[in-house]
This record gives C-alpha cells, sequence and structure tokens, in this order.
C-alpha cells in the first residue's frame, strides 16, 4: 500500500519542481527591477515599489492565491479581455502568485544587500565619474553573492509553496495526495508520504544550495585571508 501510495503522489513531483523553478525565474529578474527602481526611482516610484512589497510581504500566501486565481473573473473588462487564457488558467496563477510573493521578498534581500555595500566602493566608482546606474551594475553582482545564503532560503520557502497550489486545482505533490485521500481516507500514511517527498527533495536543494553558496561566497574567504 506504502508503494502504491507513494507512485500516485510522486507523479505531482515535475509539476512542482516546474512551477519552482518558473515562479524563481520570474521573481528573480522582478527583484532585481524592482531593486534598481527602489535605488534609483523618484519618490512616486518608490512608494509605489514600497506598497506592492507590503502587500505581498504581509498577507498570507494563501489568500493571494484565491486572489489571484479567483479575483480576475468579477471584473467583465477582464472577462473579455485576451488576457483571459491565461489568467483562467490556474498553472499560470499559481505561478504568477509564487513569482509576486517571492519577488517582494527577494526585492529586499537584494535591497538591503545593496545597502549593506561599503561606502568606500561607492566613493570609488564615483570618483571613476561613474553614473548611480552605471555603479549599480557594477556593484549588484557583488550584492548577489552576498545576499546568497539568504536567497537560498527563499528558494526553499518557495518550493514549500507550491505546496498550496493544490487549492486551485494544479495536480502537484499536494493535489495528488488530497486526491489520493479522497479515495481512500488514509491521512496518516498519505500525508506522510507527501512530507517525506517535501523533506527528501528540500534536503537535497539545500546541500546543493550549501555548495554553490561555499563556492560563491570563496572571494571572501581570500580577502581574509589576504588581510
Amino acid at each position: 500500500m506504502f508503494q502504491e501510495y507513494f507512485m500516485v503522489i510522486a507523479q505531482g513531483i515535475p509539476t512542482s519542481l516546474l512551477l519552482t523553478f518558473v515562479s524563481l525565474v520570474v521573481a528573480f529578474f522582478l527583484a532585481l527591477l524592482l531593486t534598481f527602481g527602489l535605488s534609483l526611482g523618484n519618490k512616486a516610484v518608490k512608494c509605489t515599489i514600497q506598497t506592492y512589497l507590503t502587500l505581498f510581504t504581509g498577507t498570507p500566501l494563501l489568500v493571494q492565491f484565491f486572489l489571484i486565481y479567483a479575483g480576475p473573473g468579477q471584473f467583465e473588462w477582464l472577462v473579455d479581455s485576451a488576457l483571459w487564457p491565461l489568467l483562467s488558467n490556474a498553472w499560470f496563477c499559481a505561478m504568477l502568485t509564487l513569482a509576486l510573493n517571492s519577488a517582494a521578498y527577494s526585492t529586499q534581500l537584494f535591497h538591503g544587500a545593496v545597502k549593506a555595500i561599503s561606502k568606500g566602493q561607492w566613493e570609488s566608482c564615483a570618483a571613476l565619474g561613474l553614473t548611480k546606474l552605471e555603479t549599480l551594475k557594477i556593484l549588484i553582482p557583488y550584492a548577489l553573492k552576498r545576499a546568497l545564503p539568504s536567497y537560498s532560503n527563499e528558494i526553499i520557502l518557495v518550493f514549500k509553496g507550491t505546496a498550496l497550489a493544490s487549492t486551485i486545482t494544479i495536480m502537484d505533490i499536494m493535489g495528488y495526495a488530497r486526491q489520493l485521500y479522497g479515495t481512500e481516507y488514509d491521512a496518516l500514511t498519505i500525508y506522510s508520504i507527501a512530507g517525506m517527498i517535501y523533506l527528501i527533495i528540500t534536503g537535497i536543494a539545500t546541500l546543493l544550495l550549501r555548495k554553490l553558496e561555499s563556492k560563491v561566497l570563496s572571494f571572501e574567504r581570500l580577502e581574509v585571508e589576504k588581510a
């Protein structure tokens, strides 16, 4: 019975992983754009971005899933628009929700890393006659390396957040687990298997990300050794 349950639930692994990957890619580039906006934008731009960050970091992810999936259908002009095929697609709505949520948290991480760059590096770029935009293009890759340990946690959180996608009909790991429970009513075994799958994947991802961090942040150890 355990093996049968596992094989059914495991069908959702590709969906969960693909949803995580696409959401993270979209969120990463959106977070970069918003980080530039917070660093270079005028007061109105910064206020708009801060409002977005507050909305998506201050409300539950589950609420965001329901609003983005069910909300657009309340507006007739959206239903009649060319966007409706996308907005009525559960997978797209799940990806969009995770991407917008992750982008909000990632922007806070990236912007914090940018602000943590030493004053001397900013002054060095200014002495070379670089504009603030040119300076950011040079310093942001350095800041992203510093933010990698925290961003690694965000990657894991996005993967675990995909479990909520089943609430809007996505057949991911939890989607198959919920469907299986609806016929077998063996909650303890079914949800334990689902939890085990999440645990194994997050464990593997954590090990890989820690190795990546060690490699990417090796420059800091070299700087310390030289000092």
